[in-house]
């Protein structure tokens, strides 16, 4: 394998022009990366994830699903997004499927596993294309915001997620002991590196996605019985982002005999591209992320895209005699179900306008 100096790709990456895929820009430089790992400093690594297999161990109704994940429009190009919850609430599969709808427009992303969690075939089942997914895996949080600003300056990476927040540990802490005197310095290093970021970003087209995880403020002046909840790395990111959702969990998923996902509730916290406070109710299968056939089949029956006859629906040409086996007919045709889709969307754009 061979081995590239240490500023080659840098200088290849700042090389590239500034445009993404939105606006037809070049092809990023992933020649470099894809013949296994390249450096853009001595300490800064970044790879292809098809490459990595070595190192892992085996819009107008807020409320949908459609508005939720569609495609990125132009308004959020450039913005710093904060997705945070609890454990096990499904940020990482939302920030997912969030990367899987910007390839689907040619984009390039990006994606720094701070916590070791990352599975690519959990990611290439929910249809994220791992062979042009970059990832990286800093050794402190320094390197990672680095890399983030390094990326977000050549211009040719449209989506960015940092994975997570509460990951990132600064050098002094790895170099030190384990000790509770350097609480802050997490949310000092933050400060400083948004601030170098959101100047970076409004040169460029690229969106960061901040994955964060809550703590229990137990100094808080709420009541009893209330729980005030706080995200890690300090204020600064509150503060620079341009939108924040909040995801909690609503329940389990049962299938015939057995659990088959989860339900999220995701809100709207902060918005500076829309009214805030709206609210999304999603479902998470077990292996395969966000399930949207439900709401898909419901809601184009409502617009009548597509046909209803009693408890049957007639989808393309085939009658289905109820709703589990047309949403079973939706999950196994993901062609139909991307058509319908489109279709919504169309709607629901036309209608906004």
């Amino acid at each position: 394998m061979r081995a590239l100096r240490p500023l080659s790709l840098l200088r290849a990456i700042r090389s590239a022009s500034v445009g993404g895929w939105l606006s037809g820009g070049p092809t990023p430089p992933y020649s470099l990366l894809q013949n296994g790992e390249r450096e853009i400093f001595p300490w800064r690594k970044v790879r292809c994830l098809s490459s990595t297999a070595p190192i892992f161990k085996d819009t107008s109704d807020p409320g949908t699903l459609v508005h939720v994940t569609q495609p990125l429009n132009k308004r959020v190009q450039g913005r710093i997004v904060e997705i945070y919850g609890r454990e096990a609430s499904g940020k990482t599969t939302l920030a997912l499927h969030i990367v899987k709808e910007a390839q689907k427009l040619g984009g390039y992303c990006a994606y720094l596993d701070a916590e070791n969690a990352l599975d690519p075939s959990l990611a290439e089942a929910m249809g994220v294309n791992t062979e042009n997914l970059l990832i990286a895996r800093p050794g402190c949080a320094e390197n990672s915001l680095s890399i983030v600003n390094t990326l977000v300056n050549s211009g040719s990476v449209d989506v960015i997620v940092v994975d997570s927040v509460a990951a990132l540990v600064p050098q002094c802490e790895l170099d030190g002991l384990i000790d509770i005197n350097s609480q802050e310095v997490q949310s000092r290093l933050m400060t400083q590196a948004l601030r170098k970021i959101q100047y970076s970003l409004s040169r460029s087209r690229t969106l960061v996605i901040f994955v964060n995880q809550v703590r229990t403020n137990l100094t808080s002046n709420r009541g009893f019985g209330e729980i005030n909840e706080v995200t890690c790395g300090g204020n600064a990111l509150r503060f620079y982002a341009a939108i924040r959702m909040r995801i909690t969990r609503r329940g389990l998923l049962h299938g015939e005999d057995k659990v088959t996902g989860i339900g999220i509730l995701v809100q709207v916290m902060k918005n500076k591209m829309a009214p805030a406070m709206k609210k999304a109710s999603l479902d998470i299968g077990f292996g395969r992320g966000i399930c949207h056939e439900a709401e898909v089949l419901e809601m184009a029956s409502e617009r009548g895209i597509v046909s209803r006859e009693g408890k049957g629906y007639l989808i393309k040409g085939e009658f289905l005699k109820d709703q589990q086996e047309a949403e079973q007919f939706l999950e196994k045709n993901n062609t139909v179900a991307d058509e319908l889709v489109h279709a919504l969307r169309n709607q629901l754009f036309q209608i906004a306008v």
